[in-house]
């Protein structure tokens, strides 16, 4: 990475002010925003739509295939979808959970809940059997909305009668099963006038249930209110994105993330833009979805980027309308050859977690960088062997220096309250205190952030894909671009495992290779050991067919990580042998030296 984008200088953060003058009304109102949601009680999702309805009926609001809604359409259909449900016996506080792929109609149940003060517990369809009812479970929803696409998965998790259950008929022609109730049949001929309800719900009331992506385990749900969804609104969309009426923002990612759900929806809405929303993501089809929608904008998540990356260069590659992008996890080794490619002007990068209680945001624009928050958070010192803050003599944590890596917390006080999970022991697993001074608390991240100085911050890795290694710190993400590069690798992702006899934990990569090629163990083994600190080349590779990932791309290393080199793995295994030039398979000659400490890694 280039080292002067480590940092931020205020000479760069002026520049980029200057350059940001003609975003003034945008960033006013995004300021405005952000002020009525520490200080109003009745600002709501709901309302918002309304407002909307009500100033601009007209223009677009939502966008679906080759379907187009207005702002009064789109208020209009979620006013008779929440009549529908209130005859149901929906109130507020209660949690109607959806199963669903993407769809115009999931937006409208969404929006319909929110009038009434209900939460929509956004299920994952890709999950199922046992990590699919342990999601329900930590929901408790009262009633089921499962659209057409995902009855299967629905049915086959044995949940069928677990409550009342409304089908959406999406794009499928078939009957609702036997004992369900048509949801848009019922809403056909219901009011479509704004529920009185909308001005009932308090701005701290949950607006929906968000499941992690359980790369580690079993899946949470955090808590959503409506009051994070507009500081997402205005701290993300109107203040940092800054999007304008006449902007399209499309959106391929799955409703039940938040960077769909949230940053996305909130962005359009709140600049009174159109969202455009797509059923699923394809790296090949992508340029030929935004030029279809004629978007202006696009939400990522950091391997999106990295897919269309991987596509072969095109024409179209430039052929749209597309300025700015708005997401996180897009790598720094990425960031200038992304940006360059597609002709991207404006990379709008944030931090944020689902159940965090606060964000960063790229808003100056620039490069390499999470961007900047103004509340009260720390960058400190941690043990990675235990993934917790290190304490110094004096019980207290120390905060690492500019330029320098740590783990990032934020503090939770009023204006930042930690919502945490529907699972009260698991939220507080994730508070710290007594952190900088007696009685503080703080939210732990798990994140190992690089300090850049005026309040910005990079995303260096997850705290547990961090591992020691010859007394030293292994970002994987460092060691997993640089596999990125290698000829014959098509993916990668990295790891560090335990070995007999060995402190700390010895680098592993799982690699798939492209088609139609095979390993070449001595020049991938010279590029890694030109390119990377001796204690983080890898000693071992594992050849494997696929890489499991959840619905948001993001590697499962749990299982890679607890597998190891296990004997009895099928997948071929290789070794980089200390002072050998290439990688060698792990044999059984070779694994019995090292259970037999015979050979020193």
């Amino acid at each position: 990475m280039d080292p002067d984008k480590r940092t931020v200088s205020l000479l760069q953060l002026a520049r980029a002010a200057v350059a940001n003058l003609p975003g003034t009304p945008e960033i006013v109102r995004g300021v405005g925003t952000l002020l009525r949601a520490r200080f109003s009680d009745t600002l709501s999702v709901g309302a918002v739509i309304e407002q909307r309805a009500r100033t601009a009926p007209t223009t677009t609001a939502l966008l679906f295939e080759d379907r187009r809604w207005t702002h009064a359409e789109f208020n209009a259909w979620a006013n008779r979808l929440a009549a529908t449900f209130r005859k149901s016996g929906v109130r507020r506080g209660t949690t109607v959970a959806i199963l669903a792929e993407n769809h115009a109609n999931v937006l409208a149940c969404v929006a319909a809940l929110a009038k009434l003060g209900a939460i929509s517990g956004m299920l994952n369809p890709g999950l199922r059997g046992d990590a699919l009812r342990h999601s329900v479970a930590t929901m408790g929803p009262a009633q089921f909305v499962v659209s057409a696409d995902c009855v299967a998965t629905f049915q086959d998790a044995g949940l069928r009668n677990a409550a009342p259950v409304w089908w959406l008929a999406g794009h499928v022609d078939d009957a609702a099963p036997a004992g369900w109730q048509d949801l848009e049949a019922a809403a056909a001929e219901a009011s479509s006038r704004n529920p009185d309800s909308t001005g009932l719900v308090s701005i701290r009331d949950p607006f929906c249930y968000i499941l992690t992506s359980g790369t580690t385990g079993m899946p949470k749900a955090s808590r959503m209110s409506h009051q994070r969804w507009l500081k997402a609104m205005g701290g993300l969309g109107q203040l940092a994105l800054r999007l304008k009426p006449d902007d399209v923002l499309y959106c391929a990612l799955p409703l039940y993330h938040n960077n769909a759900l949230t940053v996305s929806w909130s962005a359009a809405l709140g600049a009174g833009a159109a969202l455009a929303l797509d059923r699923k993501f394809s790296a090949s089809r992508f340029w030929d979805r935004a030029r279809h929608f004629d978007a202006t904008a696009f939400s990522y998540i950091g391997e999106l980027c990295r897919y269309l990356l991987a596509q072969p260069e095109a024409p179209g590659d430039r052929q749209h309308r597309v300025r700015a992008c708005i997401g996180n996890g897009l790598r720094p080794d990425l960031w200038q050859t992304f940006k360059q490619r597609f002709g991207i002007g404006q990379v709008c990068e944030f931090y944020g977690a689902s159940e965090g209680n606060m964000g960063f945001v790229n808003g100056f624009n620039l490069d390499q960088t999470a961007g900047f928050c103004p509340f009260s958070y720390a960058i400190v010192e941690c043990d990675l062997e235990t993934a917790q803050p290190r304490r110094n003599p004096r019980g207290r944590l120390s905060r690492v220096r500019r330029g320098e890596v740590g783990l990032l917390l934020t503090e939770v006080t009023d204006a930042s309250p930690f919502e945490g999970y529907t699972d009260a022991d698991a939220g507080d697993s994730k508070l710290f205190r007594d952190g900088l001074a007696k009685g503080d608390c703080w939210y732990n991240t798990g994140d190992l952030v690089r300090d850049q100085g005026w309040k910005h911050i990079q995303f260096v890795d997850r705290l547990g894909d961090t591992f020691r290694w010859k007394g030293e710190n292994v970002a994987t993400t460092e060691v997993e671009a640089t596999l990125r590069g290698a000829e014959g690798i098509a993916e990668s992702t990295v790891y560090g495992v335990t070995v007999p006899g060995a402190d700390g934990r010895a680098g592993m990569a799982a690699i798939r290779l492209a088609e139609g090629t095979s390993l070449d163990g001595a020049a991938l083994a010279k590029r890694l050991r030109e390119s990377l600190p001796h204690y983080a080349v890898p000693v071992f590779l594992r050849e494997v067919p696929e890489l499991e990932t959840t619905a948001t791309f993001k590697t499962r290393k749990q299982s890679l990580r607890e597998q190891g080199i296990a004997a009895d793995l099928t997948d071929p295994l290789y070794i980089l042998r200390p002072g050998s030039e290439a990688y060698e398979p792990l044999d059984a000659a070779t694994r019995a030296e090292l259970e037999q400490g015979r050979l020193k890694l």
